[in-house]
């Protein structure tokens, strides 16, 4: 038996026929504007296009990114442990009597948790300039927080300048193909 094919469900195009024109995108809507955030103290606050810290503003333009580092502060945290080990040393060799030693103890301890509790470096990095350091106390869940959301605005707003540049560079370009075209001589006969 031959085979047979089954029927298409589409008509083939005529070659008469134009194809239909794409449909044109339409404009993409301004973005909302982006929130001003602040830190607990008010020492950071961040724009859609600004970073003032302690009074200094940075346009974000300027910056190539946002950095915090908590850091432990050495010092203190190694003469804390040197003073809770030498009253424990000095106790235990019966150097000191109890209550001296369980003083010292505690002042070794308390000078080793204030060491411990350190601060959160915040790290500017600005485009062909060297980096600026601010220091912030408290946890540093919340400059990542805001370093992150930083680093975020900075990176959107470096892509804004980018795509406003494109344009302006590809209608000059185009400008100039038409300013050109238009100079050309007509054909003499």
């Amino acid at each position: 038996m031959p085979a047979t094919e089954p029927p298409s469900a589409e008509p083939l195009p005529s070659p008469a026929s134009e194809p239909e024109p794409a449909p044109k995108p339409t404009p993409a809507l301004p973005p909302a504007p982006l929130p001003t955030l602040r830190s607990e103290n008010g020492r950071l606050e961040l724009t859609a296009d600004r970073l003032t810290v302690n009074g200094q503003p940075f346009s974000l333009l300027e910056l190539e990114g946002v950095e915090v580092q908590p850091v432990r502060w050495l010092l203190w945290f190694m003469l804390g442990g040197l003073v809770l080990a030498g009253f424990t040393l000095a106790f235990l060799q019966n150097w000191l009597r109890t209550m001296p030693a369980m003083a010292g103890m505690a002042a070794g301890a308390l000078i080793l948790a204030y060491g411990n509790r350190g601060a959160n470096r915040l790290r500017l990095h600005r485009l062909g300039r060297e980096a600026l350091y601010f220091s912030f106390p408290g946890a540093a869940e919340p400059w990542l927080k805001l370093a992150a959301e930083a680093n975020r605005r900075i990176r959107q707003r470096h892509d804004q300048a980018a795509a406003e540049a494109a344009a302006l560079l590809q209608a000059e370009a185009d400008a100039a193909a038409q300013a050109a075209s238009s100079e050309e001589p007509l054909p003499t006969s």
